[in-house]
């Protein structure tokens, strides 16, 4: 005789029950996964994180290091308050007044810079000053300058000079050209250089300064000796 046909079938007679107890399972989970709290300015956010030790490591660092950097901050806002509190302590005691808690004395020195004009004229006291230190310059200029010894050009020439004919008397030949005196004209050595047919010429030496005595002077004065001098050249002409 076969079995009745309720007997072959599964029945989920507790299936309320099981639900209830599935549904408290995923409660239980989602309480493990508990959002981390993260205080900011004025607003809180619940953020859901792993369950890893890795993870809650790192934000436990992140927490200690956010609190070194507030308690770092916190110690330089104090330091600079000190800081100001005690310049200003000291601005106090010097009797400089303070205009929100700025040096007023150094406000009107500013203003007093950017007041001045940096490419107007110069005083007069200034340019009085300026043009007698250029005449003292100057003046001190010129006495080196006149110190100073000044170089002369001079030259020494050799000149021939030719007489008439064998007749003319040498000697009183060469006393006449001797008698040419200026300034700067110094005469030298002289000799007689035989010419031919027993005619000889004055082969004389002088120094000159140049800026006083030049040939053309030297030329007019011996040829004007018309009864001795028939011609003059200028044999050797050197700087000295």
């Amino acid at each position: 005789m076969a079995p009745p046909p309720m007997i072959l079938e599964s029945v989920w007679l507790d299936k309320c029950r099981v639900e209830d107890a599935e549904v408290k399972y995923h409660e239980k989970l989602a309480s493990q996964h508990a959002g981390l709290v993260v205080e900011g300015v004025g607003l809180k956010v619940g953020v859901a994180v792993p369950d890893s030790g890795v993870s809650s490591q790192r934000f436990e660092e992140i927490e200690k290091e956010n609190k070194l950097l507030k308690k770092v901050t916190e110690d330089l806002r104090a330091d600079v308050s000190k800081l100001f509190a005690r310049v200003a302590a000291l601005e106090k005691a010097a009797g400089t007044p303070q205009v929100n808690g700025v040096n007023e004395e150094a406000v009107e020195a500013d203003d007093d810079d950017d007041d001045e004009d940096l490419f107007g004229d110069t005083d007069d006291e200034d340019a009085e000053e300026l043009a007698k230190i250029k005449a003292e310059r100057i003046a001190a200029y010129d006495a080196k300058k006149a110190k100073k010894p000044t170089l002369i050009a001079k030259s020494n020439i050799i000149l021939d000079v030719k007489p008439w004919d064998d007749e003319t008397d040498m000697k009183e030949l060469e006393k006449k050209v001797r008698e040419i005196k200026t300034d700067g004209l110094l005469w030298g050595t002289g000799k007689l250089v035989p010419v031919a047919y027993g005619i000889k010429k004055l082969q004389i030496s002088c120094v000159v300064e140049d800026d006083k005595v030049g040939t053309d002077f030297l030329e007019e004065k011996i040829t004007n000796i018309e009864d001795f001098v028939q011609s003059m050249d200028v044999v050797a002409f050197n700087k000295i």
